[in-house]
């Protein structure tokens, strides 16, 4: 049985597959399934529903929707699987430094 603390295999296939796409510098995969319990595209076992920051260095000189068209692209696969949602923040180092400071 899984810990509170250790992640879904979904959680764990996401984080393999965008660290293999995106050479993340900072990477955070949060299971948001429990927060969307009884809404469109929730299942009972959760694993549905993410949010996701993604840091890396790819995303230099793309538009929102060109990091976020990426993404979604990479992982294709899940959401032909049964993932339904995903919450992205999609940053370059500096706006991650941005927005820590």
């Amino acid at each position: 049985m899984r810990g509170m603390t250790e992640p879904s295999p979904r959680a764990q296939r996401l984080t393999a597959v965008l660290t293999e796409a995106f050479a993340p510098t900072a990477l955070q995969v949060v299971d948001d399934s429990a927060h969307h319990a009884g809404h469109m595209g929730a299942a009972a076992g959760g694993q549905t529903h993410y949010s996701i920051l993604l840091v890396s260095d790819t995303f230099r000189g793309m538009t929102r929707v060109a990091r976020s068209r990426a993404v979604h692209a990479a992982l294709a696969a899940e959401f032909a699987g049964g993932m339904h949602a995903l919450a992205l923040r999609l940053r370059t180092p500096e706006e991650q430094a941005q927005a820590e400071a």
